[in-house]
């Protein structure tokens, strides 16, 4: 970890830190050292375990084990309150303000100056709420109610409050995610004020050039430990990458070799308003496209516009070369799309229903004779294909409820291969399940490439896009920024895309130069 000067005591300081929730390790050895006076931004891909990490200073979570000092001084937050009372504040990407309520009734909440006869004394309170704004150089009126206030004025609001209750330390989370060029300028100069003012910042962000050019240290997590801090000012951007990445994929995501034939799904422009934006791919038969980014990139609404679940308001989505009209999932299974959402339990599955007639759910329609639909042709549809997947249970009447994770995810995955796709949509394939069910997922979804099913993947886990995606499409604030043959796709070019820094210009228009009709199906699956 980068060292401080002797003589500094840090304004905050994890060691070691731990958090579990159940079976899941969400921190195995968090550690952040920031100094007073400094920005110090905290980086790492989806699950890394910075909001876990954040939380714990701010006493939404109390820690397993390690260590959390505060000028030197060991603490355990137990309530946010807590946290507040100790000089800490946290400005998320979207804050929560009373919107009935003025801008100072909301900098001031619980703690209202109080005039004679123990009223609160309205003048001293907007006086007061000038008086922060004017030293945080904006221009907010005091008395105008948070009611259609923008995100940026709020998180200043959010700002102005913990100065008022003279915080030390202040963690933006995500801050600059909803704001315009001209409000990040005006957050920045924000931030820069206060850190000469000698507070300490910590700044979590996913783009690579605010990160650079805002803070003076970053410190990188991974799987939930500590990797490294360095200074921006001597640390390339390339390093920061690798160091967030760090696995090799080949070894945990063997990938059988598919021919690639014609294409299956063809998306031209697609623009939904505020969502996604010019969004054109191609995914062709006995192909795996992965589409990857940062959460919150808009891969989940591109897949959910595709099949129909959500409307867009430009382009168009082509099946086989047939057009497949918006706005209907009907019209898009009919087409031959499947499509297996993010949220198993809620969107997937009818979780109090049995195993049979989840997988049998789809096709029920064309199970029913004279009208009646009885359980033996669900079991008799069903069956095959929960033996297929390996689906682990004893009967197929059992409820996908009592099932693990992984299981049921073969049960949806059952449900939609039931109604023999031409294409695959499958978001998230393996969020959630132990290390071994995700093997068999990923030797499924192969094995599916290899029967000619076009398959659109959307994942979170970079080493799973990288080790099973025969081409990579980069989703980056509801556009594409990359599209990369699978020998081109390293770790630090789709993380580059994701995260939208400048480098990325040069590699999006090399990475989608040759069309992929041009990439031989043996050098793209290998």
């Amino acid at each position: 970890m980068a060292e401080h000067p002797a003589d500094v005591v840090p304004t905050l300081e994890l060691r070691g830190v731990r958090k579990a929730f159940g079976p899941v390790v969400a921190l195995r050895s968090g550690s952040l050292v920031v100094a007073p006076g400094s920005i110090h931004a905290l980086v790492g891909e989806n699950g890394a375990g910075k909001s876990t990490l954040v939380k714990i200073v701010a006493g939404v979570y109390r820690r397993d084990g390690g260590e959390l000092l505060l000028d030197g001084r060991p603490v355990d937050f137990g309530s946010t309150a807590e946290s507040k009372a100790h000089g800490v504040a946290v400005i998320y990407q979207e804050p929560t303000l009373f919107p009935d309520l003025s801008v100072t009734e909301n900098i001031f909440m619980g703690r209202h100056p109080l005039g004679g006869l123990r009223r609160i004394d309205r003048a001293a309170m907007y006086a007061e709420a000038a008086r922060l704004f004017e030293r945080l150089g904006v221009r907010i009126d005091p008395r105008r109610k948070a009611e259609g206030l923008s995100i940026a004025d709020q998180q200043i609001i959010e700002i102005a409050k913990a100065i008022s209750l003279d915080a030390r330390l202040l963690v933006m989370d995500e801050p600059t995610a909803a704001l315009s060029g001209v409000e990040v300028e005006r957050l920045f100069a924000v931030a820069r004020s206060l850190r000469d003012e000698g507070r300490a910042l910590v700044f979590i962000s996913h783009r690579f050039d605010e990160v650079f050019a805002l803070c003076d240290t970053v410190t990188v997590m991974r799987d939930g430990e500590y990797i490294a801090t360095h200074a921006t000012a001597e640390t390339p951007v390339e390093r920061i990458v690798a160091a967030m990445v760090g696995r090799d994929v080949a070894e945990l995501f063997p990938k059988t070799p598919a021919p690639i034939g014609d294409p299956v799904l063809e998306v031209r422009g697609l623009t939904s308003a505020g969502v996604f934006q010019d969004v054109s791919l191609t995914v062709r038969a006995g192909e795996i496209v992965g589409l990857a980014g940062l959460v919150g990139a808009g891969r989940s609404e591109i897949a959910r516009a595709v099949f129909g679940v959500d409307r867009y308001d430009a382009g168009s989505v082509r099946l086989d070369g047939r057009p497949v009209p918006p706005g209907s999932p009907r019209a898009a299974i009919d087409a031959g799309m499947a499509f297996v959402p993010e949220d198993r339990r809620h969107q997937g599955l009818v979780i109090d229903a049995s195993v049979s007639r989840n997988v049998a759910g789809v096709v029920r329609a064309g199970l029913a004779r004279l009208g009646l639909l009885t359980a033996r042709a669900e079991n008799a549809a069903a069956a095959p294909w929960a033996a297929r997947l390996e689906v682990k249970t004893g009967a197929l009447d059992m409820h996908a409820a009592t099932m693990s994770g992984g299981n049921q995810q073969k049960v949806v995955i059952a449900k939609w291969l039931a109604t023999e796709p031409r294409l695959l949509i499958i978001d998230e394939p393996t969020r959630g399940i132990d290390v071994g069910t995700k093997a068999e997922v990923h030797r499924l979804l192969s094995e599916l490439a290899g029967r000619g099913i076009a398959i659109l993947m959307i994942s979170s886990e970079l080493p799973e896009v990288l080790g099973m995606a025969d081409r990579v499409v980069v989703v980056a604030e509801g556009r594409i920024t990359a599209d990369l043959p699978r020998a081109e796709a390293t770790p630090e070019a789709v993380m580059l895309a994701a995260t939208h820094h400048p480098a990325t210009q040069h590699a999006a228009q090399h990475g989608a130069a040759p069309h992929p009709s041009t990439v031989a199906p043996t050098e793209a699956a290998s």
